[in-house]
């Protein structure tokens, strides 16, 4: 029997490197919540965006951040961000949030609005009877979740990267997006200190997730 009837996953990376395949597959596989952090930064950018915010610090970023209200549903084990009521829909992929989000979440602000958010995540996982919570994002490991019992830091090669991407019909460029990403003063991009490096260039999905599998069972045996 595991030592563990709970456990934190913690999956960082950066834009297509396989943290959702990768997350979606473990969920199942070991019935963890899934929580995309990305998915909240977009929504709150489309809000934002919408009530013609601007991406700066200032009175009306922290009035619009004010009347944002966040609670959590889930379906299957997918978590969702619910704001005002709303659960985000495909117009958080549009490409406006795509050209804006990265400009939003290097806002302090913006992070700090969405921190104690993001680790409620793990007591809702285990309200709603979940063995675990498998979190991606892109300072989970670092910033989020330093504690969890298994933190992942998946990369590829950049070209693999952006062929994935424009694959999945998104047109933001991967090194852009990785450039901003590491080099915001709040919560950069980085690889967690002690986290296991995975390399998806040349794996398949089936190869990734079977490799991390093993390092979950781990987890709930230590």
């Amino acid at each position: 029997m595991p030592k563990k009837d709970f456990i934190i996953v913690a999956i960082d990376g950066g834009a297509a490197a396989g943290k959702s395949s990768t997350s979606r597959a473990l969920s199942s596989r070991f019935n963890l919540m899934h929580v995309d952090t990305g998915s909240f930064y977009r929504a709150t950018t489309l809000k934002l965006l919408e009530a013609g915010v601007p991406a700066q610090a200032g009175e009306a970023l922290v009035t619009g951040l004010a009347g944002l209200q966040l609670d959590t549903k889930t379906e299957g084990n997918q978590a969702s961000i619910v704001i005002n009521g709303w659960t985000p829909d495909a117009a958080i992929r549009s490409e406006q949030v795509n050209a804006n989000v990265s400009h939003y979440a290097a806002i302090p602000e913006v992070r700090k609005f969405l921190f104690d958010y993001q680790r409620s995540q793990a007591e809702i996982a285990k309200e709603r009877g979940f063995a675990g919570l498998v979190m991606e994002g892109r300072d989970i490991g670092s910033i989020i979740f330093p504690e969890a019992d298994l933190r992942l830091y998946l990369y590829a090669d950049p070209a693999k990267r952006a062929a994935r991407r424009a694959a999945e019909g998104l047109t933001d460029s991967i090194e852009q997006r990785d450039k901003m990403d590491s080099s915001r003063k709040s919560a950069p991009l980085q690889v967690p200190e002690g986290a296991t490096l995975v390399d998806s260039s040349e794996l398949n999905l089936e190869q990734v997730v079977e490799h991390v599998s093993e390092l979950v069972s781990a987890a709930y045996e230590n």
